[in-house]
């Protein structure tokens, strides 16, 4: 009789095993598992070395960055795998041992103990989860387990284990929660980080330690003491880590540079991954350089800046405001981006054209006098005037004279084709030609565009194009020395005597002078204040101003942009890079060693320059009349002055708010006034001879 039942027992094994097996295929090709790939991860922007600057969450809101075995701590792989799996490399995706085990305890404890499942059969139930759990779901968790290890190598698997696990809340994956809990990549994880981190997935919302402190440091702990009873660390080691508190608050994601990142995102929806040329220290330095900055300015004043290296095109640092979140600066506007008044800082490559043309040279003679463009009457920021400077002098006091004098005689059409031959395109109003005033600002630019015309005094007169992002064009671009672009700015000669000029200029008050070259700008009405300065590789462009196109009392490219800009340089983490040396054309002359057609600029049309023009009347530029202005105040609450502008009139002037006399008259054409509440206010300057000129304003208290 028994061997009757053997015999039977051995003819049906030998139909059941190949039965099973068939079924198997059979259900594996009809219902094949979910696939990893089919999960989404966080789309990603990394700097280019591959260190993460922003990161956004899925879809669903969940934090899952996708991970590499190589981004991950070694000695974090061998706790976690000693702790959930520790045959995982010889098992086919299930271990009978750790399930015949986990079968023994239930039946003897009439409890589940350990559930005995691989990292594959893990991986399974987060890629099919089910709420409940159950005797079917748990052998489909096994067949789903075979399906993966058919489809998908050891690493493959563990990978998605890595990118998937849960860690609390929106919290998946082991970069996520390393980012969260502890600030960093998984790849520097110290032992006690690594045994919390292994411990959370198996009950992250009952170990989350941002709310279940106590829990989870508890669960850490025993991590630590399994591993040392099993010789995975040495038990001198567990007293260490213990010693160690576990978070209690999650850290936000890294937000590095949110415009950019925006943007690129835009440009590319379905990259998961996009590398940016920026350096995370550099734009780490300047996004605090920033922070304090604007801490100085008031509430509704933000800032901007760019630093690129200028033989490669890439920009290293792109900060569109200071505080992506603030309300009251209009964070979200990426200033980078907006077409502004560039102010004076176009003025470099007026002289540069001039130069070009042989008008000019450093040490030539230029008159800075009240002068009549066909009805165009330049004045300089300060009202006054110098007489004869040279060009030297002319451009680093940024004279507006002389440069309206320069390219008149050099032609704004063609300055203007320089700058979009160069893939630079200025904004000017529809229909119009370029005209004087683009001189002085009347044009459209951004300050990415506007480094990135600083670049061609960097590289013998050549623009580099600018790109914030690796990939095809990267590569293309490095073929080529990174150097992209359409046409010459400058001559070699021109940028080098520009370059030399602008290096001379002195420092704002209270800056330390630094090897860099540098010019300001500020635009009509206190609009924007810029400071664009450069070393011998390095350009750093900064912009000053409100979102909104606000007014800003007393915001100047000189006092306020200059000393962002110099502190940016010093805190970038570059050293300073040496100008280039002087092209051979470049001959540096005396002013008494000039040719005698160069020792004096003498403009081509005489009757329209450099003649004493009829004196006009006084006439208020700012506050323009009717204007509403908000009353600002400094951080400790201490009024901030309004400035009163004028034009024309002969000096001295005297300034009167509602009837009462200012304690302003002198012979400059700007004035300081406290005023003593809000409502409307009358504004009025009286020059030598009795003429006046009013405007009507309304004061606002500042919020």
């Amino acid at each position: 009789m028994f061997w009757v039942t053997t015999k039977w027992a051995g003819l049906s094994s030998l139909f059941v095993v190949p039965l099973m097996l068939l079924s198997f295929l059979v259900f594996d090709h009809y219902s094949p598992p979910v696939l990893p790939a089919q999960k989404d991860v966080s789309a990603e922007v990394v700097d280019v070395d591959g260190k993460l600057l922003r990161a956004f969450a899925t879809k669903q809101g969940r934090w899952r960055l996708a991970v590499k075995l190589g981004q991950v701590d070694s000695e974090y792989l061998k706790l976690l795998l000693a702790y959930e799996d520790k045959r995982f490399w010889d098992h086919k995706g299930v271990d009978p041992m750790a399930l015949t085990r986990a079968f023994g305890q239930f039946i003897t404890s009439g409890r589940i103990v350990s559930g005995g499942s691989t990292i594959t059969m893990q991986l399974a139930r987060l890629l099919e989860p089910r709420k409940r759990r159950s005797i079917q779901f748990k052998i489909l968790q096994i067949v789903r387990a075979l399906q993966l290890e058919r489809r998908l190598g050891k690493i493959e698997i563990l990978e998605a284990y890595l990118t998937l696990a849960p860690y609390g809340g929106n919290i998946e994956g082991i970069r996520a929660a390393s980012f969260v809990y502890f600030g960093k990549e998984p790849r520097d994880l110290t032992l006690e980080q690594s045994a919390l981190l292994v411990a959370l997935p198996q009950a992250p919302e009952r170990r989350r330690p941002d709310r279940q402190h106590t829990r989870a440091k508890k669960a850490r702990d025993t991590v630590l003491k399994r591993m040392a009873s099993l010789g995975v660390i040495a038990k001198g080691e567990v007293e260490r880590a213990e010693h160690y508190s576990v978070p209690k608050l999650r850290l936000p994601m890294p937000h590095f540079a949110a415009h950019l990142a925006e943007r690129l995102i835009r440009e590319n929806p379905k990259a998961k991954r996009t590398k940016a040329t920026l350096k995370y220290t550099i734009q780490r330095s300047l996004e605090q350089v920033a922070r304090e900055a604007v801490k100085k300015l008031d509430k509704k004043t933000s800032l901007a800046l760019i630093l690129v290296d200028t033989k490669t095109g890439h920009v290293l640092a792109e900060i569109g405001s200071p505080d992506y979140l603030d309300q009251e600066r209009s964070g979200w506007v990426d200033m980078t981006r907006a077409i502004r008044s560039p102010g004076s800082t176009l003025k470099p490559f007026i002289y540069g054209l001039a130069i070009d043309e042989g008008i000019v040279l450093p040490e030539t003679i230029i008159s800075d006098r009240p002068s009549d463009f066909y009805g165009y009457r330049p004045e300089n920021f300060d009202q006054a005037y110098q007489g004869d400077v040279t060009i030297r002098r002319a451009l680093q006091l940024s004279l507006n004279v002389p440069a309206v004098q320069l390219l008149e005689a050099v032609g704004p059409a063609r300055l203007f084709a320089r700058f979009k031959r160069s893939n630079i395109h200025p904004i000017i109003p529809k229909n119009e030609r370029p005209g004087l005033a683009i001189g002085l600002g009347g044009i459209g630019l951004t300050l990415y565009d506007l480094v990135g015309l600083y670049t061609g005094l960097v590289n013998n007169g050549k623009v580099v194009r600018l790109r914030t992002r690796l990939g095809e064009e990267g590569r293309k671009a490095n073929q080529n020395n990174g150097v992209v672009t359409s046409n010459q700015l400058l001559q070699p000669n021109s940028a080098w005597m520009i370059t030399d000029i602008l290096a001379g200029a002195l420092p704002p008050k209270g800056v330390r002078r630094s090897s860099i070259a540098y010019k300001t700008g500020t635009s009509y009405g206190y609009r924007d204040a810029w400071a664009i300065g450069f070393d011998g590789r390095y350009a750093l462009g900064v912009w000053v101003g409100r979102a909104d196109n606000g007014s800003v009392t007393g915001i100047t490219g000189y006092k306020t942009a200059a000393p962002i800009l110099f502190e940016a340089f010093a805190r970038s983490g570059l050293n300073r890079v040496p100008f280039s040396t002087a092209p051979d054309s470049a001959a540096i002359f005396l002013q008494s060693e000039l040719p005698i057609t160069l020792k004096r600029f003498r403009p081509a049309n005489h009757t329209a320059m450099n003649y004493r023009v009829a004196e006009l009347p006084p006439s208020i530029v700012y506050p323009p009349n009717g204007a509403r202005v908000e009353m600002e105040e400094t951080m400790a609450g201490e009024p901030i002055p309004l400035v009163l502008k004028m034009q024309n009139g002969r000096p001295p002037f005297r300034w009167l708010a509602n009837g009462r006399l200012l304690p302003s008259g002198s012979r400059k054409r700007t004035a300081m006034w406290f005023p003593d509440g809000s409502g409307f206010s009358t504004l009025t300057v009286i020059d030598a001879v009795g003429r006046a000129a009013s405007v009507d304003l309304y004061l606002r208290a500042h919020e």
